[in-house]
């Protein structure tokens, strides 16, 4: 049987300023019908630029040098506009990292999703509504009858990235590119993705290419794995002689990432004045209240790590400290003063002892702006600097996050990595020179190697500066890296919190456990196992619904 998609030799060239860089060297890739194929390696591996190839596209400023790509006999190098056009959507299809970026936020789920059945003549409109009522609850999203009525701002993030699985499958394609699809998703819910994916891929017997950083969950999806680096082939082997037996150092340094682990700090004296107080927060969107008598303190040089899955409250909690969101009950403070609950409401000095760093770079940072005007700005706001004083601060704020000035200061957040832009979001939040950041899920869209770094840039800050953060994440790895205490919330409601050592020690809340036992493993077998202990229809929130 000939192969589904074959790449060889295939040259991919980027732009910058008019002169043309190689940026994939010489890949080759083959792909049967109803195979997964993962592909890993770090940030700038060329990962997705290969995935975006085997569909026959590239980005603006990027372009095929030389190679082929042959799908189903398909020359999609050479093939017409016409030609891909009918083959995308309906042969071939998508699935992005961000959900949130990639739905039109002005129409309806179910009305994107029967876009594309409709337009290939695959189906009726009314059939692939119907059709698409099926898929969510395949997916297993709530409420799959009325769900796709809804518009993408009113689910979550877990539930939008099934969503868009389910629009991937709509004309049940031959090939998926799944482009990260899990990354920014919480434990609990990112099992739901991959036990969905897992079971809809096998059903229709689709080919995949599944690209992540994430070792661990390539090692539930893929059937082969496929390393980069720096757009060269590193080595391909089957999954479980990958995992056991890599024979490069490079891949051994990817099983090897996340040795980072901050030391214990001494308990806080009982009478020391918390940076950052909740005290009884109640807040609610519209009518309905979303958090319910939320209250933790966080001290001066310290961490706390505020986990839970997707709809738990964490990010609620956060635009209730910042002011976006005045609670209904409760108050927030600042070195023991009140803080006005609108953000309105506060003056220069509250506004700036509280920043924030956004989970996004790509959305958080302004395409238009130079990253010297992006982090000039609130250093002008704040702290009243202009001109030759502006620049030299902006220069010391790239100096502090390890950029050197004269190289990005005049660059476009386009021109730079993802964890170079995260570190641009560190200097503007630094830019205010406050005593308490909220990091909101700050890693969750790096690869493990490149968030390492960025967490070892947020210790180092934090000790020469005796910065105070709230660390809202999913990963349960980063907090054994940074965290001195953890806050764990489920439904609006901290159901427990204590010291980070206390916090992995057993006994624990149910939920508490449920989350540690999600975390993915090394081990090819390890989601199978689960779904057979939890069994297939009670993962995740359902799961914890039962306890």
């Amino acid at each position: 049987m000939s192969p589904l998609l074959t790449i060889k030799n295939l040259v991919l060239e980027g732009r910058s300023d008019e002169t043309w860089t190689q940026i994939v060297n010489g890949v080759d890739l083959t792909l049967n019908k109803g195979e997964v194929l993962g592909l890993i390696g770090e940030s700038g591996a060329g990962k997705s630029t290969v995935g975006l190839a085997a569909m026959g596209f590239t980005r603006d400023g990027v372009r095929i040098k030389e190679g082929e790509v042959e799908f189903d006999g398909i020359d999609l190098v050479n093939a017409s506009a016409s030609v891909k056009r009918n083959l995308l959507g309906k042969r071939i299809a998508y699935v992005a990292q961000s959900a949130a970026a990639s739905f039109n936020p002005a129409h309806k789920l179910i009305d994107q999703h029967t876009e594309a059945p409709v337009q290939h003549g695959v189906m009726s409109r009314h059939e692939s509504e119907k059709d698409g009522i099926e898929l969510y609850r395949k997916l297993r999203l709530p409420n799959p009858d009325e769900i796709g009525f809804r518009y993408p701002h009113q689910v979550s993030g877990g539930q939008l990235q099934r969503a868009m699985t389910a629009m991937a499958m709509s004309c049940r394609p031959d090939l998926i590119i799944f482009d990260e699809p899990t990354t920014a998703l919480d434990v609990t819910t990112q099992i739901e993705v991959l036990a969905s994916i897992r079971e809809i891929v096998e059903e229709f017997d689709t080919a995949a290419i599944y690209i992540t950083h994430d070792l661990a969950v390539v090692a539930q999806m893929a059937d082969r794995i496929k390393v980069l680096l720096k757009g060269d082939e590193v080595e391909e082997a089957d999954t479980r002689t990958m995992l056991s037996n890599p024979q490069e150092e490079y891949t051994k340094s990817l099983w090897a990432v996340r040795e980072f682990k901050r030391p214990q700090k001494p308990a806080v004296a009982s009478t020391a004045t918390p940076v950052i107080s909740v005290q009884n927060v109640t807040a609610a969107y519209g009518k309905v209240d979303v958090l319910n008598d939320v209250s933790f303190d966080i001290h001066e040089g310290r961490t706390v790590a505020v986990v839970g899955e997707s709809g738990s409250g964490k990010s609620t909690t956060a635009r209730c400290i910042t002011g976006l969101l005045p609670p209904r009950i409760g108050q927030i403070e600042l070195d023991g003063e009140p803080l006005p609950l609108d953000y309105r409401k506060r003056n220069k000095h509250q506004l700036r002892q509280v920043q924030m760093i956004y989970q996004m770079a790509d959305t958080a940072l302004n395409p238009r702006k130079t990253i010297g005007e992006i982090i000039g700005r609130p250093v002008q706001f704040y702290m009243g600097l202009r001109g030759s004083d502006r620049r030299r601060r902006v220069d010391q704020l790239l100096e502090q996050i390890e950029l050197e000035p004269d190289q990005y200061r005049n660059r476009l957040p386009s021109e730079l990595s993802g964890g170079q832009k995260q570190r641009i979001g560190i200097a503007r939040a630094l830019a205010a020179e406050p005593k308490f950041i909220i990091c909101d899920e700050v890693t969750s869209a790096l690869d493990q190697l490149v968030a390492e770094g960025i967490l070892r840039l947020l210790a180092k800050l934090q000790d020469d500066l005796q910065l105070s953060y709230m660390f809202i994440t999913h990963d349960l790895a980063t907090v054994r890296s940074i965290a001195d205490e953890v806050v764990v919330m489920k439904d609006g409601v901290v159901v427990e919190q204590g010291p980070k050592t206390e916090m992995f020690k057993p006994p624990h809340h149910a939920y508490t456990d449920l989350l540690l036992s999600s975390v993915p493993e090394m081990d090819p077998d390890w989601l199978t196992n689960l779904l057979a202990e939890r069994g297939v229809d009670n993962i995740g929130a359902a799961a914890v619904d039962k306890m």
